[in-house]
């Protein structure tokens, strides 16, 4: 190679041929050069090979050969560059014997002197490989490179080595093009026939014309779009100058066949990774000043800035400002800065520098962040106390500057200090007393803690700092000394009141649970008392009292000493009750299972006896011998105590020992262990001091009961307790005393669970043991903590044991000792069932043999409804709970909804209550950890295992009847559907569910039901009518039928009675309408209905007792006369005041209890509290007195008196007076009989339909016997009704005394009461009185009953 020194200029070109043999090339048709020389590029040998393409004939070779040009002027350049791009390729080369084709020439490298210098630089599109880039070769300010990168300009043509180079990364160019040719849709699928054909010719063009791209590798057709069709390709090559570009494109358009009508000017080239393109800062804070910089080798201005989010070009504004140069004629660098970024200003930037049909592009997204800090908002900071401030960053960043402000009334100014963390900064005040006094306790100041980062961006935390004085505490002075079994009671006041928090603390640090303690605030500050009403060991030591108001605490401490000294209930006693003969003698102990140092005595009466000690392993006992002088009397009845008094000279007193002294000639029972007794006697004792045998695991509990049967001791009652299960007992009773309850309460779970696992034996051979664990169960649910799924394990594992099939005769021993177990058991489950939480999951699932439990946890947006399946193959039960979606939503986020079925539950229940028609059924039990507010709905599908048949019920287990016993309720449930095997219940409340069997009532969608209803209100409709005309008759004939005292007294007694009964009918009918609906009834209107529906149907019968009692006056005591105003009184008494003490003292004796009315009617209670009974016994008494006095009434009318004699026709008149009361009273006795026998369990139907009939149509019954029937209202009803000559016809039969008709023989009416009652003529009875009293007396008694 020549010395470039001797030139003037010099170029190299890049020649790419193709032939069938080797190189022979002549270049003098092309350029004349003075300097020809082929030169490959390092590691290859000339000339290089640069593909093969197959073809059927002889294989053709591609070659690539460098060629440098020299010239003595450099203005010879341009137009050699010139005459090169005007050159079309191929040029086809003649030669002997093959056919070489010039693809492409383009220029490389242009050497140019500069000064003393020739400088090397490389065309567009290439660079001097790494190695010739050494930093003293390379130009300066153009295109140096450090070491080992590569460059664009040397000092000097290398002495070896390749010129410049193509840039060695591929570019992917996504080019596209337009043919001017309709679209068709075929087109779009990359499958037919016409899109093959097109791709295929296409892509052949393509080939032709890109392979003479320098690193040119493959073209594609990716794909056609309408418009008119627009070709949209892919070439893989390196970076390709603009010239050479279009030299390719011309290419593609000869090689493709003209009926495709390619535009050439549509030509478009993108390309993405030619452009440098920087962020600066990396992290973007809100409020930074951020700069974008592209930076691409293509020397062109042209750049835009486009924002994929916003869709619009970036122009400059206030905010935003583009600057683009280029470098030196070779580099083009555009920036783009964002003054003040916001969040808008986030999301991706696209740089797109345009050059011809090239179009570089480089796309970068940018996140912009806010400054955030982390800080208390407020604190409270007492006086005279230092506080640091603190803010610190979410980020990790060197922030350029870290400031602390204050606003506020007030200055109390601080220091800031550098933290360790460079997020960090802490701000240290101190107010001190004297700040205070001036008005600054109590201000809030405002501290600002503000954040600077390096470019701009400011982020700040306000601290809201509010001064208060030292709260002083006071606690209770005294020293605390008690001992066990004492209460306690520590005080601790505040002369501030305002606090967060007051709680008190164990010397452990173990919170106290607020169901010890008490706080409240007082004018002058807070109180805060903590009390234990039973002191154990356990609260032995020191305790503090802490307020707490932001984060300031104030704290005072107590120490409390607790003695020890036995509970009364930890004392066991031998013997609870004795025989001891006269001049006899009983050992007596008192034992604890404490080894104090206690002094003992026994008390007996006023006398005090010392104990003698006696210790048997960890049982400790005190004994004394008890001896029956001939100082006490026979029988006689003695209280023995035993008193333990500790190093304090406190004591408690033991429960007492009844010793009973008997003559020694009745002892009969003896016995070493029992003791002695007379036949009958029944005595009961602890036992661990019977005949039982002791387990090892220490004494049991519970107590037997003995009596004497001849001579010998017989069991009565076994309610002992096996040791493991009473020392679990004694510790369950502890336990709940304990300050630390609920941090124990798991391990006694696990306990419980495990010992009544291995017991199972004993517990269904001792009911003492049975019970004893439902007492634990129900002590421990009521400790108030959270319940974890492995406690609830251990709870429904224990529960599992007591209610399993072989313990089930166990129960039936246990109810008929003890009630209300069963109950407790199911009431303990439900509470623990409430305190459920799920510590990691929304499912809940714990399965047992005799218990199972399914749940879930109800979760923010959680879609699901609740539906749980139970199936207990064992006892052939299985039943569904589901709980509709938009119930769950009332629900609180974070709810526990827990089932638990039970399948022998049902049958141990059956045992207890008495007087339930059960079926087989699932008992299941519902609760939700949060109290429900809003309405709630069940539903629930029980197998229905019922042979006896009848109407299913739903019910639920009501803890509060049976004054709180418990019994079945079916308020708010009804059911929903009845199957084969099943039955479907709905329910608007959470509890405990199952189904009844009722076949005495009547189904209430069957035809009985539907026609006792219309009998009913079509009956009561008439009754009130009638009801009404009789008061109506009475209030016309009034002054007509009351001229004498015993008229009016008996049509007072009429007017009363019928009043009452519409009255009572009246609320009759408002109690059935509040029965029809299925919601739980309106309590305080069932009460208000039922006591009045009581008190006016009582009034009824105690007035129809007030006409009979007249009655039997005026005819008993003929010579005895009472005033109108005394009768009157006497008779209001009795028909409104009797009723009203009846029906006041049933209700405020069953109330309280809310036994009052019935669980779904208002009426009488009959289940619980028989207190219907209220109402039957006071009618039944009276019906009996009314039907006894019509019988004297008739006797005295058959065996009158001497001189009272009447005359046949006056005993027909009397045998017609009579009957008034004789068939009102059997009516009204008659109706509420059979209305007794629909009570009671198995009752005909037969009974229900006379019942609703009696009951509908005694106001009819009213009106005509006790109203129409009287024959002094007929007559004034016809003197102010009928014609004149009637009324004559009437006063002339009167005066005459006749014999006639009540009514007209010619009237109808007159008719069918004359045969209807048998009369055939009347008499006047009622005249005006006479001189006898005997007559006078006689024929008013007869008018009152007429």
């Amino acid at each position: 190679m020549k010395s470039p020194r001797r030139t003037t200029l010099c170029f190299m070109i890049i020649v790419i041929y193709s032939s069938q043999a080797t190189l022979n090339l002549n270049l003098e048709s092309i350029v004349h050069p003075s300097i020809l020389r082929g030169h490959e590029p390092a590691g290859e040998e000339p000339p290089r090979h640069k593909r093969a393409v197959a073809s059927s004939s002889p294989a053709v070779d591609e070659h690539t050969v460098d060629i440098e040009i020299s010239f003595e002027n450099a203005s010879f350049l341009e137009p050699i560059k010139a005459h090169l791009n005007s050159l079309s390729f191929p040029i086809q080369v003649n030669s002997t014997d093959q056919v070489i084709n010039i693809l492409s020439i383009e220029v490389t490298t242009v050497c140019r002197p500069a000064g003393n210098e020739i400088w090397c630089s490389c065309e567009t599109g290439y660079r001097w490989p790494q190695e010739s880039c050494l930093p003293h070769l390379t130009c300066q300010d153009h295109g140096g490179s450090p070491a080992g990168n590569h460059c664009s300009c040397l000092k000097g043509l290398p002495p070896k080595g390749p010129f410049c180079q193509l840039r060695g990364a591929d570019v992917t160019l996504r080019m596209s093009v337009r043919l001017n040719v309709g679209f068709q849709e075929d087109l779009r699928n990359s499958s037919s026939a016409l899109y093959r054909s097109y791709k295929t010719d296409l892509e052949m063009a393509f080939w032709k014309g890109y392979r003479i791209l320098p690193g040119f590798k493959m073209v594609t057709v990716t794909g056609f779009r309408p418009g008119s069709v627009v070709v949209t390709y892919e070439v893989t090559t390196t970076t390709s100058s603009p010239e050479l570009m279009r030299k390719a494109n011309e290419q593609v358009l000869q090689n493709l066949n003209q009926t495709y009508k390619m535009d050439y000017n549509s030509f478009q080239a993108v390309t993405s990774n030619e452009t440098k393109f920087s962020v600066i800062p990396e992290i973007i804070f809100e409020g930074d000043t951020v700069s974008l910089v592209c930076e691409n080798e293509v020397p062109s201005s042209n750049v835009s800035w486009y924002h994929v989010e916003r869709r619009s070009d970036v122009q400059n504004s206030s905010r935003f400002w583009i600057y683009t140069s280029v470098l030196n004629n070779m580099t083009s660098l555009s920036r783009f800065t964002i003054y003040n970024i916001t969040q808008g200003d986030a999301g991706e930037y696209i740089c797109k520098l345009t050059l011809d049909i090239f179009e570089y592009e480089a796309r970068k997204k940018i996140n912009v962040t806010p400054i955030r800090i982390s800080a208390n908002e407020e604190m409270q900071v007492m006086c005279n106390s230092p506080v640091s401030l603190n803010c610190c960053s979410d980020i990790h960043v060197n922030w350029s500057k870290i400031e602390w402000k204050q606003e506020g009334k007030i200055s109390i100014p601080g220091n800031s200090e550098t933290d360790t963390d460079p997020r960090c900064s802490k701000y240290t005040l101190h107010a001190n007393e004297v700040q205070c006094l001036s008005g600054s306790a109590g201000t809030p100041v405002v501290y600002t803690c503000e954040f600077t980062s390096a470019h701009g961006a400011r982020g700040s935390k306000n601290i809201q700092v509010t001064f208060t004085s030292v709260a002083n505490l006071i606690i209770t002075p005294d020293p605390i000394s008690v001992s066990e079994g004492q209460s306690l009671s520590i005080k601790c006041t505040s002369d501030v009141n305002s606090y967060d928090e007051v709680y008190w603390n164990t010397s452990a640090g173990i919170k106290i649970h607020k169901r010890f303690y008490t706080t409240r605030r007082c004018p002058n500050g807070t109180e805060s008392v903590l009390t234990v009403k039973t002191a154990t060991r356990e609260w032995n030591g020191t305790y503090y009292c802490i307020f707490r108001y932001k984060n300031s605490y104030r704290v005072a401490t107590k120490d409390v000493t607790v003695h020890p000294l036995p509970l009364e209930s930890n004392i066991m006693v031998d013997p609870l009750e004795a025989v001891v003969p006269l001049r006899g003698s009983r050992h007596l102990k008192c034992c604890i299972e404490d080894d104090e140092d206690y002094k003992v005595t026994f008390q007996m009466d006023s006398w005090f006896f010392p104990a003698a000690k006696e210790v048997n392993g960890k049982q400790v006992c005190y004994k004394y011998d008890f001896t029956a002088n001939s100082v006490f009397q026979c029988p006689k009845h003695v209280d023995v105590f035993c008193h333990f008094t500790n190093a304090v000279n406190n004591s408690v007193r033991s429960t007492s020992m009844k010793l009973n002294l008997v003559p020694e000639m009745t002892i009969m029972c003896q016995d070493p262990v029992i003791g002695v007794g007379e036949p009958g006697r029944v005595i009961q004792k602890l036992c661990q001091f019977s005949d039982i045998p002791s387990s090892p695991g220490g004494p049991a509990g519970g107590i037997i009961t003995y009596e004497c049967v001849g001579s010998q001791w017989k069991v009565k009652r076994n309610n002992c307790i096996s040791a493991p299960i009473n020392s679990l007992l004694q510790l369950a009773k502890a336990l709940i005393k304990s300050p630390t309850q609920d941090k124990k309460l798991a391990t006694y779970l696990k306990d419980l669970s495990i010992s009544t696992g291995k017991v199972e034996n004993e517990v269904s051979s001792f009911p003492g043991s049975l019970g004893a664990i439902i007492n634990i169960l129900d002590l421990l649910s009521t400790v108030p903590t959270q319940v974890n799924s492995e406690m609830m394990t251990h709870v429904l594992s224990t529960v599992n044991v007591i209610l399993d099939k072989p313990i089930l005769s166990t129960w039936k021993v246990l109810q008929q000792q003890q009630t209300n177990q069963s109950s407790q058991l199911l009431d303990s489950v439900e509470r623990f069932s409430r305190a459920l939480q799920s510590e990691d999951g929304t499912s809940l699932c714990i399965s047992q043999t005799n218990v199972q439990m399914k749940g879930m946890v109800i979760r923010s947006g959680h879609p699901k409804s609740y539906k749980q399946s139970f199936v207990f193959a064992d006892s052939d039960l299985w039943g569904n709970v589901a709980i509709d979606n938009f119930q769950l939503e009332n629900l609180q986020t974070d709810s526990s909804i827990v089932t638990v079925a039970f399948p022998t539950l049902k049958t141990i229940i059956a045992q207890e209550v008495q007087g339930e028609n059960f079926t087989n059924s699932l008992v299941m039990t519902t609760t939700v950890t949060h109290n429900i507010t809003m309405p709630f709905s069940i539903s629930m599908t029980f197998k229905n295992n019922n042979p006896l048949g009848g109407l299913p019920q739903c019910v639920f287990w009501n803890f509060n009847l049976a004054n709180h016993t418990g019994g079945w309720d079916n308020s708010g449930c009804y059911v929903k559907e009845v199957n084969e095997d099943s039955v479907s219940c709905s329910c608007d409340h959470l509890t405990s569910f199952s189904i009844l069997m009722s076949p005495d009532s009547p189904d209430p969608g069957s035809l009985l039901k539907i026609l006792l209803d219309i009998i009913s209100y079509i009956g009561l409709c008439f009754s009130i009518l009638s009801l009404a005309a009789c008061l109506v008759v009475e209030a016309v004939v009034w002054k007509s039928v009351t001229k004498n005292r015993t008229s009016y007294m008996r049509h007072t007694c009429i007017v009363n009675i019928a009043a009452s009964l519409l009255v009572a009918d009246i609320w009759f009918i408002v109690a059935a309408a509040i029965d029809d609906h299925h919601y739980i009834l309106n309590e305080t209107a069932c009460v208000a209905t039922t006591f009045f529906i009581h008190f006016f149907y009582l009034s009824v019968f105690f007035w129809m007792l007030t006409l009979g009692l007249m009655l039997f006056y005026r005819l008993v005591f003929i010579l005895h006369d009472t005033s109108r105003s005394t009768q009157k009184a006497i008779a209001f008494s009795l028909g409104y005041g009797c009723p009203l003490v009846i029906s006041v003292i049933t209700v405020g004796a069953t109330q309280p209890q809310e036994v009052y009315t019935r669980k779904n009617a208002c009426w009488l209670n009959w289940e619980d509290t028989k207190a219907l009974l209220a109402f039957i016994i006071p009618a039944l008494i009276i019906v009996v007195v009314n039907v006894t006095i019509t019988v004297v009434v008739i006797t005295k009318i058959l065996r009158p008196s001497i001189g009272d004699k009447p005359s046949k026709q006056e005993k027909s008149s009397l045998f017609q007076i009579s009957k008034s009361i004789g068939v009102l009273t059997p009516l009204l006795g008659l109706t509420w009989g059979f209305g007794l026998a629909t009570v009671f369990p198995g009752s005909n139907a037969v009974f229900h339909i006379v019942f609703t009939l009696l009951n509908a149509f005694q106001g009819l019954f009213i009106l005509l016997f006790g109203c129409l029937w009287d024959q002094k209202v007929q007559e004034a009803l016809l003197n102010k009704f009928s014609l004149s000559r009637w009324s004559s016809q009437l006063s002339k039969s009167t005066s005459l005394g006749s014999s006639t008709p009540v009514f007209s023989m010619s009237s109808p009416i007159s008719r069918r009461f004359n045969n209807l009652f048998g009369k055939t003529g009347t008499y006047d009875v009622s005249t005006p009185e006479t001189t006898s009293s005997s007559v006078e007396n006689t024929s008013s008694a007869y008018s009152l009953l007429n």
